[in-house]
């Protein structure tokens, strides 16, 4: 981290509340646990009475099972986040360029200014039109697999011809996959390119956003780097043996996944035609609204408000002026996030 460039650099605001009287729908968590997860911390709780083992063999096995590589590529972090900031930390050197996605997760900017670098932002659903000569100025470039937080996955073909002319630039890709566990489609660690790092994270789709764990996976020179520059004792012990047994529960990632589909589906198809919400489309756990303008959010978050039912004001994205954005969790919560529309919609 630049010293010299944390004073200039403000925090993020994100969804989520702490208000549990509320049907929380500005963060996208799974509301819905694997099974035996209270079991496991109670015993990693005992457990947490001595350091943990800082190689984190039981996760790092979870980990590389999970998205498909080698345990010795996972380099495990308290979340995501942590993930990302390590990588940057990693990889940046004050004045240099990382291309960030716009509008995408807020953090991805604010770490690259922590660490003395500059953000240069290109279109979200762009990968395909990121020109050569632009990547050979790039240290980085960042990819949101699925992007948050309009929802879709970037073309497969379109990212892989993004990798490999990045393996001529010598630019770094590091993708997000915080998201990917509700989709079905592989991870890009399965392909071990050396220029290529993911960032993972268990927050989201496991519903524990308050147990951070998580971890990258990088291979060849630069795994080492991460493994050598990580902190010890990464992860805390509840965290760690949690992480590991919900990455195992394949049957509750499958079930979550056939979940969240059908949801998002009945969303989507009941807003159809309705002329006051523009839907993007969304591979994700979230839908993405366009609204007439700004007072028509301003409208619709104090009409879901009244109701008990907070959505994200998407405006704190970058380029996004009239948008919400809306968690798909289960039959409930769709139920009544139609009411919310509805009712805005008289």
């Amino acid at each position: 981290m630049d010293p010299d460039s944390i004073d200039a650099v403000e925090r993020v605001p994100h969804g989520g509340t702490t208000d549990f009287d509320v049907l929380d729908l500005s963060a996208n968590i799974n509301p819905r646990t694997p099974p035996g997860v209270s079991s496991v911390y109670a015993q990693a709780l005992e457990d947490a009475r001595r350091y943990p083992d800082d190689e984190f063999p039981d996760f790092r096995a979870a980990a590389a099972s999970y998205v498909g590589c080698q345990a010795h590529n996972v380099v495990p972090t308290p979340g995501g986040l942590a993930a990302i900031r390590l990588v940057l930390e990693c990889r940046l050197d004050p004045g240099d360029t990382v291309l960030v996605p716009a509008p995408s997760f807020g953090e991805y900017a604010r770490e690259v200014r922590l660490q003395g670098a500059t953000p240069t932002f290109y279109p979200h659903d762009g990968v395909a039109g990121i020109e050569t000569k632009t990547l050979e100025r790039a240290s980085v470039v960042i990819v949101c697999r699925p992007n948050n937080p309009t929802g879709e996955l970037p073309k497969k073909g379109a990212l892989e011809a993004l990798i490999d002319r990045c393996s001529r630039t010598d630019t770094m890709v590091l993708v997000d996959e915080a998201f990917l566990g509700f989709t079905g489609e592989p991870s890009l660690a399965t392909d071990g390119y050396s220029h290529v790092v993911v960032a993972r994270s268990l927050t989201k789709l496991f519903g524990l956003p308050g147990i951070r764990a998580g971890f990258a996976v990088a291979f060849g020179p630069f795994a080492d780097r991460l493994e050598r520059a990580r902190r010890a004792w990464t992860l805390g012990t509840p965290a760690a043996a949690v992480g590991a047994h919900c990455m195992r529960d394949e049957a509750f990632v499958r079930a979550t996944r056939t979940r969240t589909d059908a949801e998002r589906t009945r969303l989507v198809d009941a807003l159809e035609g309705v002329r006051r919400y523009s839907v993007f489309p969304s591979d994700s756990p979230f839908i993405l609204l366009e609204l007439p303008d700004g007072d028509a959010v301003d409208g619709l978050l104090e009409c879901a408000r009244a109701a008990n039912v907070v959505f994200r004001d998407a405006r704190t994205f970058r380029r996004l002026d009239a948008h919400v954005r809306i968690a798909v969790r289960d039959e409930g919560a769709t139920n009544r996030t139609l009411e919310v529309l509805t009712h805005a919609d008289e």
